[in-house]
């Protein structure tokens, strides 16, 4: 595994890097019924009251990480992973997977949980890493004590815990490669906006 390696995975018709934070909570909770009705992917067994939580839980990290030194420059993070995370693509109908080196981004900008943020946050089960948010160079400490979830626990046999997931709290970086899919791809990204479930 690789600590410069950053990961996004998104499905292929829509584009990497739409929120569904960046959307109002009616217009977010709009395109998840419309996932729920459609029965596909990851996104349609998410629970009613999944943005209420999201949003607080969102909220949370960001205060805990100024509390450490970070800077967030967004008032919610963009969502990958600290290394690979191949069985994601199985949450799209037509998954990709975008590598960003993390010198790219500002160390201020960027925070890590170990596991996914939800049960990151609200699993009660004593682990050390258990609501906790990790800066670039904590992440590394965590990392060499636990090991790689990736690794120990890819099936999910073991926990909730299947990747570390890195919250991104910064635009610039986003936009550039948001613009590169449009440029590469002859797709207008609006038309797709909120739709990929990250």
């Amino acid at each position: 595994m690789d600590f410069n390696l950053l990961c996004h995975y998104y499905e292929a018709a829509q584009g990497p890097f739409h929120n569904l934070s960046a959307l109002s909570m009616e217009e977010a909770n709009c395109i998840l019924s419309e996932i729920r009705e459609s029965g596909r992917g990851f996104a349609s067994k998410r629970s009613e009251d999944y943005m209420h939580v999201r949003r607080q839980l969102e909220k949370r990290a960001r205060a805990m990480f100024i509390e450490q030194g970070g800077k967030p420059r967004t008032l919610y993070p963009h969502y990958m992973t600290l290394g690979h995370c191949s069985w994601l693509l199985e949450w799209y109908e037509e998954g990709r997977e975008l590598h960003i080196h993390i010198d790219d981004f500002d160390a201020s900008t960027i925070s890590f949980t170990y596991g996914d943020l939800f049960p990151t946050m609200r699993v009660e089960d004593g682990k050390p890493y258990r609501k906790k948010v990790y800066t670039r160079d904590s992440i590394r400490q965590v990392v060499e004590q636990f090991g790689w979830p990736q690794q120990w626990n890819a099936h999910g046999h073991y926990g909730p815990e299947r990747y570390i997931e890195v919250q991104i709290w910064d635009d610039r970086v986003i936009e550039r490669y948001r613009n590169k899919w449009i440029n590469t791809e002859h797709a207008d990204i609006h038309a797709f906006e909120g739709r990929t479930m990250v």
